[in-house]
């Protein structure tokens, strides 16, 4: 019932207040949606327009296509006979390229990954690539011997040489859980200017890893003879590739 007021009157009953309409979230996204297309639809057209109006331009002188045409047969020509050169130069450098271990020594360590790339060029790995560096995961150069076997090379420079620390198991670890598993080697090898601990050349046979010790590396950088020639048990051929 309605309430009175004093004199016993019924009063109006009060009416709850109207809820405000809320906008929906979805006409605005719809409004979104149609500027983007809107604008879309524009940049469109006025891409088309220049592209009609530039063809058209070039039609009415097609002389100037022919200027083109005669002034970059010559500069394609001459860029493409540099890199020619350039890849010949390379090809002689690599030939030749050799190293004595007084060399090696003095390098810094990058520059001594840079030389291993290097010499893996020289026997026929055309793709051979430094990657060492942080996070490297124990690769420091990668390559592709020219019968299809894929190489990861770690290596440990000693600023002495032989008078520096040895390479030892733990080094072999890190490359036995990387090289095979995660860089996909055929021949996982480690490199070094120093000495390896009888450890862990015992643990690179029983792993099927290959250690490029001093001696093994002063044959190597100073000589003709591949890599795969010096190491033994190294896995067969796979298909020759175009390196081959």
């Amino acid at each position: 019932m309605s309430p009175r007021n004093r004199k016993g009157r019924m009063m109006p009953a009060k009416r709850p207040p109207r809820r405000r309409r809320s906008r929906r979230p979805g006409r605005r996204l719809r409004r979104r949606a149609d500027d983007r297309l809107i604008g879309l639809l524009v940049a469109v057209s006025l891409v088309v327009a220049l592209v009609v109006t530039v063809v058209n331009w070039l039609l009415a002188h097609w002389w100037i296509l022919v200027v083109i045409g005669v002034l970059a047969v010559p500069a394609a020509g001459g860029w493409l006979y540099q890199r020619q050169q350039r890849a010949r130069w390379e090809t002689v450098r690599a030939q030749g390229l050799r190293y004595q271990m007084g060399q090696l020594d003095a390098l810094h360590h990058s520059r001594f990954e840079e030389a291993v790339r290097d010499l893996m060029r020289r026997d026929g790995c055309q793709d051979a690539v430094r990657v060492g560096g942080g996070g490297d995961l124990g690769a420091d150069v990668k390559a592709t011997d020219p019968f299809g076997r894929h190489w990861v090379i770690q290596c440990k420079h000693r600023r002495n040489g032989l008078a520096g620390s040895a390479v030892g198991t733990p080094d072999l670890q890190v490359l036995n859980g990387t090289a095979r598993q995660v860089h996909g080697a055929d021949v996982a090898v480690i490199v070094t200017n120093g000495r390896v601990t009888a450890p862990a050349v015992t643990f690179a046979k029983q792993q099927r890893l290959h250690v490029v010790d001093r001696h093994t590396l002063a044959v190597w950088a100073s000589g003709s003879r591949p890599l795969w020639e010096l190491l033994r048990t190294v896995p067969p051929p796979r298909k020759p590739t175009a390196l081959s």
